[in-house]
């Protein structure tokens, strides 16, 4: 007789999310779920009450690591210019390292109290960044002839996109794209002139 995969809440979550990101969270489906985890649908009812409960574990996952990064040294030491490099490189990292989290987290719209909370938190991350923006046009080391929460949007706009073609066994490796990310938001797309 062969033996089951161990299975618990966290792989669950993990297999949830990897269909999230690939057919978004509402056109997949328990079974679905189940399936890719070779279980039975009740036994997943063993762990959590439905599939928004998988959802909002998730979202915590990718909402934990982004407010993480707040936490770390070079993200709360230094220059505010500094302390956002930090930030939008460490940023890029997190959403490639936690792919299926972080695309599901920047697709959601709203349409349950679940995706309205990881919203809210998202913009709330999203300000603590604008303010640290605002801190460092004020010292010029920044343009400062564009709106604080704009160069923040903008700027996040350009990492999330990157769940749309990013692809862990592409030919950019993650770290080079973390650094892209980084060079043209401080130093510019135009380069240095020969």
């Amino acid at each position: 007789m062969e033996s089951r995969r161990p299975y618990d809440i966290d792989s669950l979550t993990d297999i949830a999310f990897r269909l999230f990101a690939q057919r978004g969270f509402d056109a997949t489906s328990m079974d679905e779920i189940a399936k890719a985890a070779a279980i039975t649908k009740a036994s997943i009812y063993h762990h959590v009450p439905g599939k928004e409960a998988l959802l909002a574990r998730g979202l915590d996952r990718a909402l934990a690591a982004l407010f993480a990064i707040l936490d770390e040294r070079e993200a709360k030491e230094g220059t505010p210019r500094a302390r956002l490099e930090t930030i939008v490189a460490r940023v890029a990292e997190v959403t490639m390292r936690m792919f299926p989290e972080v695309s599901v987290l920047f697709r959601v719209r709203g349409n349950s109290k679940t995706e309205r909370e990881a919203m809210e938190r998202r913009r709330a991350f999203d300000a603590i960044v604008t303010d640290l923006v605002h801190a460092a046009q004020r010292e010029g080391a920044i343009r400062a002839d564009v709106d604080p929460a704009l160069v923040t949007r903008l700027v996040f706009g350009m990492s999330n996109s990157v769940v749309e073609w990013y692809r862990p066994s592409g030919r950019i490796a993650a770290t080079e794209i973390a650094t892209a990310i980084s060079r043209l938001v401080f130093e510019g797309a135009a380069g240095t002139p020969d």
